[in-house]
């Protein structure tokens, strides 16, 4: 069976979409004509992403108004891209960067691609959950002043569990040394459209920001934004890296789901989240009377590492019971047809958006309630996040272009790594090539390997053998 083929027949196995993209598959909300007849090159009256003068221009003009920024591109290569883009235009080759280990791979294939020198913010972790916590103000000022010579700081925010971290102070923190702050906010382009959520990067003083549409609004996968802010980036150099970045032939049916996503905002953006809250809100309250499951909130977890946390991420932790986080998401999948979007050693994420129904949030509090009764508790063993940051013994560009050889990844400790290990989703990589592999590393790695998660980047998909510095 084909792909097409193969699509079709999932459309209509009943599966409830719990993760992006944001439109959740809702054509009572979104209707669309047969995309052939609509997908066109670049023709007279249709205007070029390139070079926009005409109704694209329109749109990016559009979207700007909608978030307050100086000026926003669109993105058909989804935030990868724009990642790309803002990373490359806001530093020259071997500057040094500030940036959170618990970027996206994207923002790592800048830092090969530039050269630059990555100084890490490690962010805390969130015992309960097992999740990185935001980045604080005080780290990043720790940091400028250790650090003479940053020439630009990358922040996630919100991260892919919800965390949101304290944009307005990282900013301030940020410009009081001239310094321009780039926050992936991929996860957040929801982010401002209502009180029931934190506000977005954009308003709170970030000078880069990149969208991920796609995820947290109903648009086309691939779709997203860039946004620039103040004096400290150069209009010039975003729009230079954005012509090489992206596709010369950029798709017009992608492009037109990005302003239909913008008509329905503005038309019924506010009854669309106001409906949305209440059925979040519904769902949260609920999630209360489970005795074994817990639901990640604002009130369940303070403290070091927790700024504000976004309510659309629906973050189920079964820690401490007798059900790992990969069993929670089969019996999901399998029993109640309930498609998460993630899976860890203990939790699953869910992701929702203003294009879910009440059937989404009701068929998900069932099989949950049936689970937690089921459910025993267990003595709280290891963490999978908890480990010590490794040593950095040369850069990622010398590691990629060195010899490399292959070992045995159960034999591996001691080695300089040669490759990423990342997991995905989220795409955070937990080793990058030139650093050394130690021992409490190792046995996390090899702990997620056991536990059937997803771990990538390694040349050998099995997972047996990883490249190393020869």
């Amino acid at each position: 069976m084909n792909l097409y083929d193969s699509l079709l027949k999932y459309s209509e196995a009943g599966y409830y979409p719990m993760h992006m993209p944001g439109h959740k598959r809702n054509s009572s909300l979104l209707a669309m004509c047969d995309p052939y007849s609509i997908d066109i090159t670049e023709i007279d009256d249709f205007d070029n992403l390139h070079r926009p003068e005409g109704v694209l221009k329109a749109g990016m003009e559009a979207w700007s108004d909608l978030y307050n920024s100086r000026k926003a591109y669109y993105l058909v290569g989804g935030s990868s891209a724009g990642i790309l883009t803002g990373i490359s235009a806001c530093t020259r080759r071997g500057d040094k960067v500030l940036v959170a280990r618990n970027c996206h791979k994207s923002v790592y294939h800048a830092l090969y691609l530039r050269g630059l020198e990555p100084v890490y913010l490690y962010p805390p972790i969130v015992k309960e959950f097992d999740i990185n916590g935001g980045i604080s103000v005080e780290q990043v000022e720790e940091h400028l002043k250790s650090q003479g010579d940053i020439k630009l700081i990358i922040i996630t925010s919100p991260t892919y569990e919800g965390i949101v971290s304290d944009i307005c102070g990282i900013a301030a923190a940020a410009h009081s040394y001239g310094i321009p702050l780039m926050v992936d906010e991929a996860h957040g382009a929801h982010l401002g459209f209502h009180k029931g959520f934190p506000e977005t990067a954009v308003r709170l003083g970030a000078d880069v920001v990149v969208h991920s549409i796609h995820k947290t609004l109903p648009a086309f996968t691939q779709t997203a934004l860039l946004h620039i802010n103040g004096q400290l980036v150069e209009e010039e150099k975003i729009e230079r890296y954005l012509s090489i970045y992206q596709s010369s032939s950029p798709s017009y049916l992608l492009m037109s789901g990005i302003e239909k996503c913008l008509e329905l905002l503005k038309n019924n953006g506010s009854e669309l989240f106001e409906c949305y809250d209440k059925m979040l809100y519904g769902f949260y309250q609920k999630a209360e009377e489970f005795k074994n499951i817990r639901l990640l909130t604002d009130n369940t977890v303070t403290g070091e590492g927790f700024y504000r946390f976004d309510p659309s991420k629906l973050v189920l932790s079964v820690k401490g019971t007798n059900m790992t986080g990969k069993e929670l998401y089969e019996e999901l999948l399998h029993t109640y047809k309930i498609q998460m979007e993630m899976v860890s050693k203990d939790y699953v994420l869910g992701m929702t958006s203003i294009a879910d129904r009440q059937e989404g949030f009701d068929r998900l509090l069932t099989a949950l309630r049936e689970i937690d009764g089921r459910l025993k508790k267990e003595i709280i063993t290891d963490s999978i996040m908890e480990f010590e940051p490794p040593e950095a013994v040369m850069s990622c560009e010398e590691a990629l272009n060195a010899p490399l050889k292959e070992v045995l990844l159960s034999n591996s400790e001691g080695f300089i790594s040669g490759e990423y290990v990342y997991l995905y989703p989220p795409g955070i990589p937990l080793l990058v090539p030139g650093e050394r592999i130690k021992k409490e590393l190792l046995k996390q790695i090899i702990s997620c390997r056991k536990q059937g998660l997803s771990l990538q980047g390694l040349t050998d998909y099995s997972g047996n053998t990883i490249r190393v510095i020869s």
